[in-house]
């Protein structure tokens, strides 16, 4: 033991004293100096929303107070440069080693290897743990060393290389690091403003942030929701899951304590005979795979905030329509359905996993406006925005995994109504204006008579709109987009063929940007690598050409057949749907190859603080992605393998 060894312990969202690796290790092997920096500008284009910031805030003051009650004090910084804060901290304390948790999303493993390297240049030994995950992204391949890309096959591997459960007990009492440097209060970070407390008031009456309160809730959930989380986990407006989505995401709970929960559970009902439980924790722990599934895919595809995993919307013809895009982010697009899961996600910062895939899918499928509108619109607006679990959640319905949605479908918000609210309790509570809607007609009182909609006090078009599209106009538009799409991209295979060897990009990223597609030749540089203790994407495990897409042959049978698919998608729930969580039931419910030089950009609508009063109050502020390229010097070319740097 280095009993006279000073650590550094950098707090990020791994905001536990349970379970922590990081913190563990270091209070093992002599005193300590607790760290949480605070760098808007290196958040970028993925600066937290407003609801998300309060959560960080209330959990930052619960972690002060159990770090201060075994000794040792928080030391909160508001930085420009992160790196600069953690050497101030290192001279202020003559600490002689860095030690944090893992994250996974492009800007922290851009920030952290370098970081890392900049560090190990010093002579400051820099450790990093798996405090996130159960398996880590570079640990889970096929028999060929290749990244599974379908979530099944990832996760039956994932759970074969699982490991007897490991826990890191809470360290009893810390030794203090002595030093001082200049830190602020946590109302001086400025994660809410004066505008925003009001608001953020009314959230403290439903959540309640901070680890200790975490494990309450898991406790609370296991022991009286489980069991029926099979049959309750699709029912809209209640609390029929977990709700521990916000505690994953800022690690306020460790997935190994709540993945080892659930299983041991699981044994327990098997042994028991207990069919109904053991199904439960199945479908509980798949959820939690999800998540997995999320971290997993943005590492060995860094580049899917901005892309598609699989190349088939290259050409896909976005409709970057802004009035369309208001009416969603308002609720008012005419669908109940659709529209009282944006009321919700409005006021409170959440919605259900089912509705995420509802609105989601509306937003892509109906209105055909690019998907990382809608992924940035959820980071910007949930309680449990995880960069990740959004990605996966809008890929997902986008038909750009290789297990998700087709692109042909396209789902009906009045028969998904019906499967998931099918008295309109959920659609009442958030539109009013609907209340007194008879069952039959509420989510489709378009189709009601007058003397009902006069009853109900509904006057269409002025008090509640009329559909902003019609399905099957929707439906039209949606399979022209696709014959579209494939048509040009058979044209760029032919020319690709004929010698010209050029990647083109999304064309979501010139969508207000430019008219031409980003074209980039020749070959990723590969970088230098300093890391120890944590591996960076390669794309010898990452390439990926495999498409889902119908071949161009098989287009008019597409276009002869939308009819019966549409009989066939709106008379069923899928079993995928079912699985899909947007930011786990697992972060689910409730990243860097090559970034393009021209940036994707999400429409100046979007905002990083929102007037809870008003739908209209919204301003925006869209940043690009720091240090780009140090994000292409990330990427491993396709020739080599992944390296786990010395």
């Amino acid at each position: 033991m280095e009993s006279n060894s000073k650590t550094i312990v950098w707090f990020r969202r791994d905001l536990r004293i349970e379970d922590n690796p990081a913190l563990a290790a270091a209070a093992r092997n002599g005193s300590v100096f607790p760290v949480f920096i605070w760098c808007p500008k290196e958040e970028g284009q993925f600066y937290p929303g407003r609801v998300s910031r309060w959560w960080l805030k209330q959990s930052l003051i619960h972690l002060e107070q159990s770090l201060k009650s075994l000794g040792a004090e928080l030391v909160m910084i508001k930085a420009q440069s992160t790196l600069s804060a953690l050497l101030d901290c290192i001279e202020a304390v003559g600490a002689t080693k860095v030690v944090y948790n893992h994250l996974y999303d492009p800007v922290s493993l851009v920030r952290d290897h370098n970081i890392k390297q900049k560090l190990g240049e010093l002579g400051i030994s820099v450790q990093s743990y798996n405090g996130d995950l159960l398996n880590e992204p570079w640990e889970v391949y096929d028999d060929d060393g290749k990244v599974l890309t379908a979530f099944d096959a990832y996760w039956e591997k994932s759970l074969r290389l699982q490991k007897e459960p490991v826990s890191h007990l809470p360290p009893w009492k810390l030794i203090p690091a002595a030093g001082s440097v200049k830190m602020c209060s946590v109302e001086e970070l400025g994660l809410e403003n004066e505008l925003e407390k009001s608001s953020n008031a009314l959230l403290g009456k439903g959540w309640a942030p901070g680890w200790s309160n975490a494990d309450k809730a898991l406790t609370e959930f296991i022991e009286n929701q489980l069991l029926a989380y099979s049959k309750d986990r699709l029912r809209v407006g209640g609390n029929s899951t977990s709700l521990l989505s916000p505690y994953l995401h800022f690690g306020e709970v460790s997935v190994r304590k709540v993945f080892n929960s659930v299983r041991l559970k699981q044994i327990l009902w098997t042994k028991e005979g207990n069919s109904v439980g053991d199904e439960s924790a199945r479908l509980y722990l798949r959820a939690i795979g999800l998540r997995e599934y999320s971290r997993y895919i943005c590492f060995n595809f860094p580049f899917t905030h901005e892309r598609s995993l699989l190349n088939n919307l290259k050409f896909f013809p976005w409709n970057a329509d802004q009035a369309h895009f208001k009416a969603w982010r308002q609720g008012r697009t005419g669908y109940p359905l659709v529209d009282a899961g944006m009321r919700e996600l409005w006021a409170t910062g959440w919605i259900h996993n089912k509705i995420r895939v509802i609105v989601a899918s509306f937003f892509v499928k109906f209105l055909l406006l690019p998907w990382q509108w809608g992924m940035k619109y959820f980071w910007d607006t949930l309680l449990d925005a995880d960069l990740e679990s959004d990605i996966i959640g809008w890929q997902y319905i986008s038909g750009s995994l290789p297990d998700g949605h087709e692109l042909e479908r396209l789902d009906n918000p009045e028969v998904q109504g019906f499967n998931y609210d099918p008295e309109g309790e959920y659609v009442r509570h958030w539109l009013p204006e609907l209340a007194r809607m008879p069952a039959e007609w509420i989510h489709h009182p378009w189709d009601a008579p007058l003397t009902v909609l006069k009853a109900a006090g509904v006057e269409l078009g002025m008090n509640y709109p009329n559909p902003i599209i019609d399905v099957d106009v929707a439906r039209d538009h949606l399979m022209q987009a696709i014959f579209i799409m494939r048509e040009k991209e058979a044209a760029a295979n032919a020319a690709d063929a004929n010698g010209t060897n050029e990647v083109v990009f999304d064309n979501s990223e010139n969508v207000g940007d430019s008219a031409n597609p980003k074209v980039v030749k020749g070959k990723v540089p590969c970088p230098s690598s300093s890391s120890y203790d944590q591996r960076v994407p390669s794309m010898q495990k990452g390439c990926t050409n495999k498409k889902r897409s119908k071949p161009a042959e098989e287009e008019k049978k597409i276009k002869d057949n939308w009819l019966s698919c549409k009989i066939k998608n709106e008379g069923k729930i899928s079993n995928a749907d079912d699985d899909l969580c947007s930011t786990a039931e697992s972060c689910s419910m409730k990243k860097q190859m090559t970034t393009s030089r021209n940036s994707f950009s999400v429409p100046q609508a979007i905002s990083k603080s929102y007037d809870i009063k008003s739908f209209d109050g919204e301003a925006s502020s869209h940043v690009k992605l720091q240090n780009e390229e140090a994000i292409d010097m990330e990427i491993n070319s396709c020739k080599n393998g992944m390296t786990r740097t010395p």
